[in-house]
């Protein structure tokens, strides 16, 4: 079964709504293959720099969640530059 042409691409899957908000469109909920899709969206570049901006709004509170919020940030920019150096490669 081929993908459909939104497949994975985040403005299409996860767009930003009327009030300045990502949603995901009612026409999503009805697809059976709406998990990997949003999945695949928040793996493209555009998913994991909007995943970062999540990380600088939210405000950490004490050392452990100061922590945690740092090793979401490295693994995010290792997967930022992992996609680059494979982008590079083709």
């Amino acid at each position: 079964m081929a993908k459909k042409d939104c497949f994975g691409i985040l403005d299409r899957v996860f767009p930003v709504g009327d009030q300045g908000l990502r949603e995901v469109p009612p026409t999503c909920f009805q697809c059976p293959e709406r998990t990997e899709c949003l999945k695949a969206a928040l793996a493209t570049q555009e998913g994991v720099s909007f995943r970062m901006e999540l990380l600088d709004r939210r405000s950490p509170r004490g050392f452990v969640e100061r922590l945690k919020r740092w090793s979401e940030r490295k693994a995010l920019s290792r997967s930022m530059e992992q996609r680059k150096d494979s982008n590079h490669d083709h």
